[in-house]
């Protein structure tokens, strides 16, 4: 995976977030558990192989197997079950104050994003790439548009599936500004593997300042328009102030301003993305995007101006 993601996979056991913290919390102590239960096993086999033969004897005995056997787990796995949904009831509980909304879509083999305001209307289209304020909870509706993903970003949350016609609410929130990697957590066939996520976590001031430039629309070459629809590509790409109005793929408003490219598999670049255009199945083999190899040089370089591409 790409540098955006500070390394690969993820630090499953470094929390950035309240909601990342009590799974950490507990997958620590089920680790500690297992742990435990090991090294008891392996002194029960000592005692069997080389222990002293009164000991055996008296690990044999009816009162030692109900106690060591049957009460002392049920004890401890009783505990454990009682107070790890405790700790997991926070991952549902309704957010203080009004959460930051968003609704993501897992595709076979990207993520459609749409940004929500209060009441609920979206003010912005995107892909592969969610930013959030820092210090604020974020409430994700999890959707599915053809077969069973999960949404994973391990330093924010837990993973939740998506599944088609089923909506799914996810909590998460992010204390300290960074870039945060995911990952579709749930086998879905082709380039499942190459189907990640980027989470970009802004201080205040400077979410606002990302915000406001999002609902500015972008610079892009005008030339290419007339290029992008006689391609094919408006069939299946949005870009907002142009004709081009397709749902199919992702919206490519802002794909310039895009940390990566292929849902996470290639830094977004002028380079990259003439590449992807010209030859996606050489870089993603499996994704729904077809190659344009008759597209000539100068052709890719006008389509990456019209995305707003660095020269």
């Amino acid at each position: 995976m790409i540098d955006g993601f500070r390394g690969w996979p993820p630090p499953v056991l470094d929390p950035a977030g309240p909601h990342a913290a009590s799974v950490a919390v507990l997958s620590w102590a089920l680790i500690a558990m297992a742990v435990t239960v090991f090294a008891i096993v392996m002194l029960a086999l000592y005692i069997a192989l080389f222990g002293k033969e009164s000991t055996r004897k008296r690990l044999g005995e009816n009162k030692a197997i109900v106690a060591l056997g049957f009460i002392f787990p049920v004890v401890v796995l009783t505990a454990l079950l009682v107070w790890g949904l405790t700790l997991t009831s926070k991952l549902s509980k309704p957010a203080d104050g009004e959460p930051f909304r968003v609704e993501i879509s897992g595709e076979m083999w990207w993520w459609r994003v749409a940004y929500k305001d209060a009441g609920g209307q979206v003010w912005l289209h995107d892909a592969n790439e969610l930013h959030i304020p820092v210090g604020r909870p974020v409430e994700i509706e999890l959707r599915s548009a053809d077969v069973i993903h999960s949404f994973w970003v391990p330093r924010l949350s837990g993973k939740l599936d998506m599944i088609p016609g089923r909506l799914n609410r996810l909590r998460l929130q992010a204390d300290r500004a960074g870039v945060y990697g995911g990952q579709c957590a749930e086998y879905c066939g082709g380039p499942h593997a190459l189907m990640g996520f980027t989470v970009v976590a802004h201080d205040p001031a400077d979410f606002a300042r990302w915000e406001a430039m999002r609902r500015m629309p972008p610079a892009r070459g005008a030339a290419g328009t007339e290029l992008f629809e006689r391609a094919g590509c408006a069939a299946c790409h949005r870009i907002a102030g142009t004709p081009a109005n397709g749902l199919a793929g992702p919206d490519l408003t802002h794909v310039a301003t895009r940390r990566t490219l292929g849902a996470g598999i290639l830094p977004n670049n002028r380079g990259t993305m003439i590449g992807w255009i010209a030859d996606s199945q050489a870089l993603k083999p499996g994704n729904r995007m077809p190659p344009y190899k008759v597209l000539s040089g100068a052709e890719l370089q006008l389509l990456a101006d019209h995305m707003g591409s660095p020269k």
